[in-house]
């Protein structure tokens, strides 16, 4: 069976770092579109990246080939070059310290075995339409958490 292509953009944003923080996740797939957004009250960008991410791919209910956009270095990076190491490693960086946001890592890595991933950096604040999309996803949550009594 033929795999669904799925576009996925994903965005976090911080407020102070650490700080209030939000996430925003666009999935495209068939001309169809679904936004995903989500806060957390004390966290950091990072931490917010990688749950836009998350959220989108755990959103997909069957193995689908996913080209992931982000603007984060660190997910792009953390995907392509370091995962393997961390995981030959015992979870350990290069020099021997733990991993930082482990909970996150592993459960990216878990989430993106059940697809095909490809991972893609795109410029943030650049003009990227779905990029500024994703962010403005990011923030209104943050915007929506802050509002709640």
């Amino acid at each position: 069976m033929e795999r669904d292509q799925v576009e996925l953009y994903a965005d976090g944003a911080c407020r102070g770092n650490p700080g209030p923080g939000g996430w925003g996740a666009l999935l495209r797939c068939r001309g169809h579109e679904k936004e995903l957004y989500g806060s957390a009250a004390m966290t950091t960008n990072n931490r917010m990246e990688m749950m836009a991410v998350i959220a989108g791919l755990k959103a997909l209910e069957r193995s689908c080939q996913i080209a992931v956009y982000t603007d984060s270095r660190y997910v792009c990076d953390g995907m392509n070059r370091w995962l393997a190491g961390w995981k030959q490693r015992g979870w350990r960086t290069s020099q021997g310290g733990a991993v930082k946001n482990i909970d996150l890592w592993q459960s990216l890595d878990a989430e993106q075995s059940r697809h095909e991933v490809s991972w893609h950096w795109v410029k943030g604040h650049a003009g990227h339409v779905d990029n500024e999309r994703v962010d403005g996803l990011a923030n209104k949550a943050i915007d929506e958490m802050l509002a709640r009594p």
